[in-house]
């Protein structure tokens, strides 16, 4: 698994029970909402100063998903779309890429397509047992809890780029 980690070059998310919760939630006026975890957040901003990219491919769309995705650098977002693996294609199809360099992220059964072809498949412990099955690991928190960030830390960590990532969070401050 660590040298899968190592080879990462590329990180690929869902979003509904990966990035969020995947409850869905609306108010009175039909208006969606979703939550997304900080600790994900500042985990996928680390990871991305560390050289690898991040992109977002959703079945859903949503304001709120563009959103979140601007607010966290993320230029590489696809939504709307079932067929996660034809996106991907999309994705990079002006840019060459190794599958064995891709991790994907997942929680459902549209993820398994793509999950089924990168070469570090990661699923969340609330994810179908499908996808779970087919997952190089499973994370201990759960989608919308953090889950991505502690993905985020472990490919830091197995490329050797942790402690560079940590390092602004305790310098000292000469007091």
């Amino acid at each position: 698994m660590q040298e899968k980690l190592r080879r990462v070059r590329h990180l690929i998310l869902d979003v509904d029970g990966v990035l969020t919760d995947g409850r869905l939630y609306f108010d009175n006026h039909g208006n969606e909402l979703k939550t997304f975890h900080t600790l994900d957040g500042h985990g996928i901003k680390m990871l991305q100063q560390s050289g690898v990219a991040v992109a977002i491919i959703t079945g859903r769309r949503s304001a709120l998903v563009e959103k979140r995705a601007h607010d966290l650098g993320i230029t590489r977002l696809i939504q709307g779309r079932e067929d996660k693996y034809s996106a991907f294609l999309e994705l990079f199809a002006n840019e060459p890429y190794d599958m064995e360099n891709i991790a994907y992220m997942g929680d459902d059964y549209p993820d398994l397509l793509l999950m089924t072809r990168v070469g570090c498949p990661i699923a969340v412990p609330n994810a179908a047992p499908p996808v779970a099955e087919r997952a190089l690991f499973t994370t201990e928190r759960s989608g919308g809890l953090g889950a991505v960030r502690e993905v985020c830390d472990r490919i830091m960590l197995a490329q050797g780029t942790f402690e560079a990532a940590l390092s602004p969070y305790l310098a000292e401050t000469g007091n």
